[in-house]
């Protein structure tokens, strides 16, 4: 058992090295191509895809990891049985038609809790992404409308004196 936990704290620190190589690079893209500096439907929706597509990537080779231990160990039949349990295990999905066998079982939920870490983080960047860009929509419309005391009112709906 000691063994199995020391081989998934290993695991789990290749995990987040990966995780933090990749993250680190994704976000040096992302302000070499001042992807969070402008606003517009366009430019947020191409930027939230490839922010995606940077996202999965990353997360697919966390999946890897732990699948080619699988593999490696030869915990499960095949190669493709390996990858798909890392990635439903790893994903917190759990099916359960796939079961490590009961020597190596207490490597799934530490992936599980690497995966919702992993996840978690991608998701904070998200956040910080599309609050920039909701920042930036803000000053653009501010700076925009016309400057008086009173505020604006939608189109339509103009007071009359």
């Amino acid at each position: 058992m000691l063994t199995v936990m020391l081989i998934a704290g290993g695991l789990l620190v290749v995990t987040v090295v990966l995780h933090a190589a990749g993250f680190a690079a994704l976000l040096r893209a992302v302000v070499r191509l001042r992807l969070l500096t402008r606003s517009g439907l366009l430019h947020v929706t191409a930027s939230m895809v490839g922010l995606t597509f940077g996202l999965i990537l990353i997360h697919l080779v966390d999946i890897s990891v732990w699948g080619l231990f699988y593999f490696w160990q030869g915990c499960l039949r095949d190669a493709k049985d390996a990858f798909y349990f890392s990635g439903v295990t790893y994903s917190s999905l759990g099916y359960g038609d796939v079961v490590l066998p009961r020597a190596w079982r207490m490597l799934a939920p530490i992936e599980t809790l690497t995966g919702i870490l992993m996840c978690g983080l991608s998701g904070g960047l998200f956040f910080a992404a599309v609050s920039r860009w909701i920042s930036n929509w803000r000053q653009s419309a501010t700076a925009s409308a016309p400057h008086s005391a009173e505020p604006r009112l939608p189109r339509g709906t103009e007071r009359h004196r």
